[in-house]
């Protein structure tokens, strides 16, 4: 066996994890690796001030470790923020495992990987995200006390993301009652992008109000199946971002709003449950207030989920769970009238309000 040796200068040219575009202050990285079930996992704790990182673990097959590392450093921020504007006392934390969720998966990789969040004592508690479920934090929960959105037959919240969709639901009517002056759906064109579990029950509550869904997905599939399931129609054109529609629902992964797509884009309203939807907060945050379009941020109106797994750890069931929920209605309306008094983005108004509760707690903790 045959070692490969780097050299000083060799280690310069490399990108350091402190140099990554995405660090944000995090306070600690976890790298884990286990040979024998060929776990490559990354844990992000971004910030702790408010109380214990809780955010999901993500199964993807990245193309590269640095994406991976970027993806986990953008969504554990993420979650900080998320925590912070939902009132939660929760910190920001995520996890990836660069995996196949289809073909790699096995059940002694996600024991594995449980056992790493163990080793961390608390300060990460993982949960439910794309490509990993509520079996998966099962298993995990065999091996440490540092997850949620366990089955509830085990005494948990179950699956968070009919949650999620309810929120993403109140967050997007909000909007559309700020941008069109009502927030009747009713007949509104709205294009989902991405119907995983989030998507689909989002589509559910649309069509029964009598939204104009159109749906699009990767998986072609499952386009059709839930397309027939709703009743919906099926998005054919060759460019989603420029299609005649009032409200754009982004569902699937984050960036979609980027140099590329921006100016291309003819919604009125952008309200989604993907994560880290603008590849560059300040430059395409401005630009969607100087084209005059709603955008209702994404950390704020999908935090259903983790109000959700929040009541496992505090004691409040899914009914408190629903009414925590509903009130994203009223935050995101406060949201887009601050933002209106300040002169400056939704996404800066809800960066603002969620880093003075950090920084006013950080005060306290510190008297």
């Amino acid at each position: 066996m045959t070692t490969e040796i780097v050299t000083p200068k060799e280690l310069q040219k490399m990108d350091p994890v402190f140099g990554q575009i995405s660090f944000n202050d995090h306070e600690q990285i976890v790298f884990c690796n286990d040979k024998d079930t060929g776990l490559k996992a990354i844990i992000g704790i971004h910030n702790t001030v408010l109380g214990p990182a809780l955010g999901g673990t993500r199964m993807w097959k990245y193309a590269n470790e640095w994406e991976a590392l970027n993806d986990v450093l953008r969504l554990s921020r993420g979650m900080t923020f998320k925590s912070a504007i939902s009132g939660l006392n929760l910190g920001g934390g995520k996890a990836v495992i660069i995996a196949d969720a289809k073909t790699e998966k096995t059940p002694e990789m996600i024991t594995r990987f449980g056992e790493f969040v163990n080793g961390l004592s608390g300060k990460y508690i993982t949960a439910e995200d794309v490509g990993t479920t509520t079996e998966d934090m099962d298993r995990i929960h065999e091996v440490t006390k540092f997850v949620t959105g366990i089955s509830e037959s085990r005494g948990g919240s179950g699956n968070p993301s009919p949650v999620t969709a309810y929120g993403v639901y109140m967050g997007m009517k909000a909007a559309a009652k700020y941008k069109f002056g009502s927030d009747k759906l009713d007949g509104k064109k709205v294009l989902v992008q991405g119907i995983g579990h989030v998507g689909e029950t989002l589509v559910d509550y649309l069509t029964k109000e009598g939204a104009l869904v159109q749906i699009t997905d990767i998986n072609e599939g499952r386009v059709a199946e839930i397309s027939k399931k709703y009743n919906t129609q099926i998005y054919t054109g060759n460019d989603l971002y420029s299609a005649d529609v009032d409200i754009y629902a982004p569902c699937a992964l984050g960036a979609t709003i980027n140099d590329d797509t921006i100016n291309r884009i003819q919604a009125k309203v952008i309200a989604g449950a993907a994560n880290n939807q603008l590849a560059n907060e300040k430059i395409h945050g401005q630009i969607l207030k100087d084209k005059g379009i709603a955008y209702a941020p994404d950390f704020l109106i999908n935090a259903g989920g983790i109000i959700n797994v929040y009541g496992e750890i505090v004691g409040y069931g899914k009914e408190e769970a629903m009414k925590r929920t509903e009130n994203i209605y009223n935050t995101t309306l406060e949201i887009f009238s601050f933002a209106e008094q300040q002169g400056i983005t939704t996404h800066q108004a809800a960066l603002s309000i969620a880093e003075k509760r950090i920084e006013d707690r950080k005060k306290e903790n510190a008297k």
